[in-house]
Formats: C-alpha cells, sequence, structure tokens
C-alpha cells in the first residue's frame, strides 16, 4: 500500500480511509485466548470520537508514557518506551509529519525493519474500544494522544493480528524499530565491567530492555512482575555517605506497579546523598519508573537485552568506520537442510555457506591485529502470524580456511574443528555472535539444530573491513553499507572522568559550531559555572561524563530551538522571539516570566543571546523537575532549610 497516494485519494475525495487489508473486524484482534478477554459490544472508533482534540504526537518527552492494554505485549510497550528516549530514531518509524488536523484523511503509516528491509505499514485510525469509549490495547497517560495505539495497530498489522503480539521478545521489538544488532547478556553470569557495557550504551545510540525471572506470582512482594519485561531507561553513579554507588533506572511498560527494595521511591537509602542529588533523582510518585542497584539488578533480572545501531558496544573501538553487509538464504529439505554437527548425521555439510574475508585495518591500534566481528543469523517467519509457526533452533558455525573458491567437502567438517567451539543454538528469531578475528578467510556455515527443517533466513556481518559472499557466487563482492560512530565524548572523559568549569568552557568554546556562521558564539566564564552548578547534583564541584551527556543533549536541543526562533540572524532573541522559543521547547511559562527573564539574562534591550537562552532554559526545566518529584498534590512542596539553601543557591 502506497501512503502518499492513498492519502491523496482520500483527501481529493473527501472521504476517510478505511483499510480492507486490515479491517475493523474480530480476525484483526485475533482467534485465540485474547478473545476471551475482550468485553461485551466491542466498537471500532476514530480518535476525534474518543477526544474533542485528538492529538497524533506529543513533542514532549513527558507525555510519550504508554500504558499497557488486554494484549499482554509487555515486550512490545518496554521497546516502545526505550524510543521514546531516542528522538531520532523514534521519528524514522513514527513519522511525524501526521496530525488529525492538518491533511487530516483517517490515514497513518509506520516504519518498520523487516528482515533485512525497510518496510511502510498504513493502517485507518480505528481502533478498538470498550462501551465507554476507553481504548483497548495500547493507550498514552495523556488520554488525547494516540500514537501508541496506532504504532501497536500498524505492528499487529504487520505480523497478522493483535492475538500475534501476545507472546514475544523485546529484543526482537529493538531490532523491527532500529534494524540494529541485539546483545543479550545472561545477568546471572554478567561480565565484571557490566558497568562499563551500560555506560558505553547508555552513552551512544542503544536501545535497552530487560527480563524478569517466571514465577507463579504476578507482582512478587518487592513489587516486581513475574515474567515481565522492563525498560532500562538509564544509569547513574551516585556518592553515599559510604562511597559511590551504580544504579540502574527502569520502567515498568504498565505505567505502575514498582520495585520496593532499596533505592525505590520510599527507600531509607536516598538519605545517604546529598539533598540537591536526592531532590533531582527521587521521584515520588506511582508511575512505573524507579531506581534499583546494579547489584539488586543482577539478582532479580534473568536478561539484559540491548539493541545498538552501531555494533562497537562490545568493542570499544569508538570513532571508527564499520561496515555491513546481509546475505538472505533458505534452508531446504533435502537439499540445504543439513542441521547441526551435534546430530552426527552427515549432512551437515549440505546446509549454505558464507565466505568471509576479514581483512586487515590500517588505523586499528588492537593487538596482534585482531578485528572485532560480529555475526548475526535471523530466521524469517513462514507464516503470515508471527506466532503460529515456532522458532527453530537456530545457529552458526565458523571455521578458518585458506581458499575461497569452492563449497568445503563433508570430509572438512570431520577433521577440523569450528573456531566457536561450543556453538549455541536458541529457538529465538536472532541469534548474534561477537568475535575477535585474526584477518583471514572464514567460513559461516548458518544451520538448524535438527536436519531437515525449513525456513528462510537472513546472515548479517558488521566489522571494519570485510568481504562477505554466498560459496554459489562466482565473484566475491563487498555489500551493505558504512556506519561512523562518533564517541567524542567518551575518549575526553578517559583521560578527565570529571571536569571542572574551566574545563567545560574550553570544550564548548573550542567546538567547531558549523550552525552558527552569522556570530561567533561563545561560552563565559561564569556560564559554564552556573551551568556546571545546575548540573553537578553530588555537588563536587565538577561534570561527570553523565552529568555532561545530559548537557550535550539538551544544548543540541536548545540551539535548534534558538537557530528556529532567531528569525533575524542575529544570535540574539528579542521578547517575541523569546516568547515562540519558549513555547517551541514544550515547557509552559506565563508571558510574565518571560519577560523578567528578559530583564534576568537579556541585554540593555532585553535581548537574550544563546548563552544565557541555554542556561535559562536548563534552570527552568532542573527547577521544573525538582518541583515535580517533590511535590504531592501538584500544587506545592515541602523543603527542610538546608535543602532549600541547596536548591536555591548553588543551581
Amino acid at each position: 500500500q502506497n501512503y502518499q497516494a492513498l492519502l491523496e485519494t482520500c483527501l481529493k475525495n473527501k472521504c476517510l480511509f478505511t483499510d480492507d487489508n486490515f479491517p475493523a473486524h474480530i480476525s484483526s484482534i485475533g482467534t485465540g485466548a485474547l478473545l476471551k478477554k475482550l468485553p461485551q459490544n466491542i466498537q471500532w472508533k476514530r480518535p476525534h470520537a474518543l477526544h474533542r482534540r485528538p492529538m497524533f504526537y506529543a513533542a514532549n518527552r513527558k507525555q510519550l508514557d504508554l500504558c499497557q492494554g488486554l494484549v499482554e505485549n509487555c515486550w512490545f510497550l518496554a521497546a516502545l518506551e526505550a524510543l521514546t528516549f531516542h528522538q531520532d530514531i523514534l521519528a524514522a518509524v513514527v513519522p511525524q509529519n501526521q496530525s488529525f488536523e492538518r491533511k487530516y484523511a483517517g490515514i497513518f503509516h509506520f516504519r518498520f525493519w523487516h528482515f533485512g528491509e525497510w518496510v511502510d505499514v498504513v493502517v485507518d485510525d480505528r481502533l478498538p474500544v470498550n462501551e465507554v469509549g476507553e481504548l483497548l490495547f495500547v493507550s498514552s497517560v495523556y488520554k488525547n494522544v494516540f500514537w501508541g495505539a496506532l504504532l501497536e495497530k500498524a505492528y499487529a498489522k504487520l505480523y497478522g493480528s493483535y492475538e500475534d503480539l501476545q507472546i514475544g521478545q523485546v529484543s526482537e521489538a529493538l531490532v523491527d524499530f532500529t534494524g540494529g544488532v541485539n546483545i543479550r547478556i545472561k545477568l546471572a553470569a554478567a561480565p565484571p565491567d557490566l558497568w562499563d557495557i551500560l555506560t558505553r550504551a547508555t552513552y551512544s545510540r542503544s536501545l535497552m530492555g530487560c527480563q524478569t525471572h517466571l514465577g507463579v506470582t504476578k507482582v512478587l512482594e518487592n513489587g516486581l512482575v513475574a515474567g515481565h519485561a522492563y525498560t532500562v531507561i538509564g544509569i547513574r553513579k551516585v556518592t553515599c555517605q559510604y562511597g559511590p554507588e551504580n544504579l540502574v533506572r527502569l520502567r515498568n511498560p504498565w505505567g505502575k506497579v514498582e520495585w520496593k527494595g532499596d533505592w525505590s521511591d520510599s527507600s531509607y537509602k536516598w538519605e545517604l546523598l546529598s539533598p540537591k542529588e536526592k531532590i533531582l533523582l527521587r521521584k515520588k510518585k506511582e508511575d512505573g519508573e524507579f531506581w534499583m542497584s546494579l547489584q539488586d539488578f543482577k539478582i532479580h533480572f534473568v536478561d539484559l537485552m540491548i539493541c545498538k545501531l552501531t555494533p562497537d558496544l562490545m568493542s570499544q573501538e569508538h570513532g571508527k568506520k564499520w561496515m555491513y553487509s546481509l546475505k538472505s538464504g533458505r534452508w531446504v529439505k533435502g537439499s540445504t537442510a543439513g542441521g547441526s554437527l551435534g546430530f552426527c548425521n552427515g549432512s551437515f555439510w549440505m546446509n549454505p555457506q558464507y565466505w568471509l574475508n576479514v581483512l586487515p585495518v590500517e588505523d586499528s591500534k588492537k593487538s596482534l591485529g585482531s578485528c572485532n566481528v560480529v555475526i548475526s543469523l535471523m530466521q524469517k517467519h513462514s507464516s503470515k502470524h508471527r506466532n503460529q509457526a515456532p522458532h527453530l533452533f537456530i545457529g552458526f558455525s565458523l571455521y578458518k580456511y585458506q581458499e575461497s573458491n569452492r563449497k568445503l567437502p563433508p570430509a572438512f567438517f570431520t577433521q577440523h574443528e569450528p573456531v566457536n567451539m561450543h556453538q549455541v543454538f536458541r529457538d529465538e528469531r536472532e541469534v548474534t555472535h561477537d568475535f575477535r578475528l585474526e584477518p583471514g578467510v572464514y567460513v559461516i556455515v548458518p544451520s538448524t539444530l535438527e536436519p531437515q527443517q525449513e525456513s528462510e533466513f537472513i546472515l548479517r556481518v558488521f566489522s571494519r573491513k570485510h568481504v562477505l559472499w554466498d560459496v554459489s557466487s562466482k565473484i566475491p563482492f563487498p555489500t551493505g553499507m558504512r556506519f561512523t560512530f562518533q564517541k567524542r565524548w567518551l575518549h575526553l572523559f578517559s583521560s578527565n572522568p570529571e571536569i571542572n568549569a574551566v574545563q567545560l568552557q574550553r570544550i564548548l568554546n573550542n567546538i567547531s559550531w558549523r550552525n552558527f556562521q552569522s556570530f561567533r558564539l561563545s561560552f563565559s566564564l561564569d556560564a559554564c559555572q552556573g551551568i556546571l552548578a545546575l548540573l553537578d547534583l553530588n555537588a563536587s564541584g565538577t561534570l561527570s561524563i553523565q552529568e555532561f551527556r545530559v548537557l550535550w543533549k539538551r544544548l543540541l536541543f536548545y540551539l535548534e530551538v534558538f537557530q528556529k526562533r532567531d528569525t533575524s540572524r542575529s544570535g540574539k532573541l528579542d521578547l517575541v522571539e523569546l516568547h515562540a522559543a519558549v513555547r517551541e521547547t514544550g515547557i509552559s511559562l506565563s508571558n510574565d516570566v518571560c519577560d523578567l527573564m528578559a530583564i534576568r539574562y537579556g541585554d540593555p534591550d532585553l535581548k537574550i543571546s544563546f548563552e544565557s537562552f541555554m542556561y535559562f532554559m536548563l534552570r527552568v526545566e532542573i527547577m521544573g523537575e525538582a518541583f515535580c518529584n517533590l511535590t504531592q498534590d501538584g500544587k506545592g512542596i515541602y523543603l527542610q532549610e538546608s535543602e532549600w539553601m541547596m536548591m536555591t543557591l548553588y543551581s
């Protein structure tokens, strides 16, 4: 279905789109256990019939929170929540130029990475509701926002029905949203550098989800939900009276039901922090979000899934270029479905074979010249409905070889051991492995665990430099695309774990601000001291990489807003432009407050530079966040004198 053509047809005919390919009918919901959960008298209604002023999407992050419906798809929702923290990735999946006003025709579209290619999925906006007009499935915390419900409908259409979203893995949805590389970490056997991995994942382009232990009880005494998916939304190293502690921030897709142990909203542990750090990190609300220690995280969760758009997470080869290659294949009974070596059936050699030439990289500083290579094998669904055909157990073997011009014979596999001597076969959609390989020629043999099992698959390889080709191809040629990974800040902080105001000023003033060509952008030491005071939660007088990352993301956002509203290109905002810029950020401030801020932060003509605008907006955000975390009724807050002094004087 062509979204643009269908939209133009509907606008021309002045009619609302109805999708015959995924009709407003019980068949789109499913045929199994989900039907038993449905209320009587289901209706399908468009958002205009459910709310006086429906919105497709809210730009303010705080208005993107979603709640799970009758479908038990916490895995999907946990992945979706992770998307909301990466606006650029979210915009690729959820095209932002859609609304219920301008060019509205009851038609919406979303993009998913589907087995090697991006597909555009079109839906109408008729959503299933109960008798009182409440959405049956995913809904927004803000009842007039509908992007989540429509995205879920598009995903259900892609995989057959809402019923087909009942069972799934966070890792699957993360890949469908990004086309990225999945890394699964078993937390019971977590690597010793787990915190470093989490840090790199948090401050790079990655999305994270996790899963609790299976159990009979749905909600456990400690507040966690058994067999449930959560979103990892942040990490923080805090400074306690007894020393530093690593914390992980999680979100329950239900939007409620939280952890009750150490570092939960009501935990005594918060009293061990500085007043400012406690105020800005602790959020005493039943909103599904909570902190827990890294140690408790490893105890109470089974798997950590990290989906990277760039596969350098485990290798730390920062600032480098990677190649990506993809090949499609098929296991055919009696031909290429040879099964695994473990079955000792003599047919393993029949499986498809792919030659991988790992090439040396001139600028690599790694010892012994070894290269990081990520190999991913993904099986394709044979049915339109994703849960009607169970996953096969799949895996692959990797062999070192000298020649590259013919298929390996049966005798080779009896005489040689694979590089990955302990092959892992899983009944999951995707199996991924990270290798350190010497430059040279290798053979990848993807297979099912048992012979004579049929399925299509795709094989993906990521490395700094390689060539991948099918043995049946006559001429090897590189395929795919290159990614550039920018890790400037990780490199910067590797030598300076904490930076002071002078160093911050030097960093900000040495950046090449290409977008500011009409005037010189500079930050004074006073402004940098003010910015540092705002973000320095543990009162150390310095910024950590975590705090700097917050600053950098906000700085880029404010830069975009400032440029958009600085219509005269003077490098300053007048009062009218300032009011428009504040509205653009999604923050609600009265005109009187804006006028006062122009007096406080502006020049004699009440014009505000970018430096002052950024400092002013950072202060508004942080003070607003402190109020939201402290208030119980939305009207006022209670602070002890020491807390009041800390928040007002050191900010």
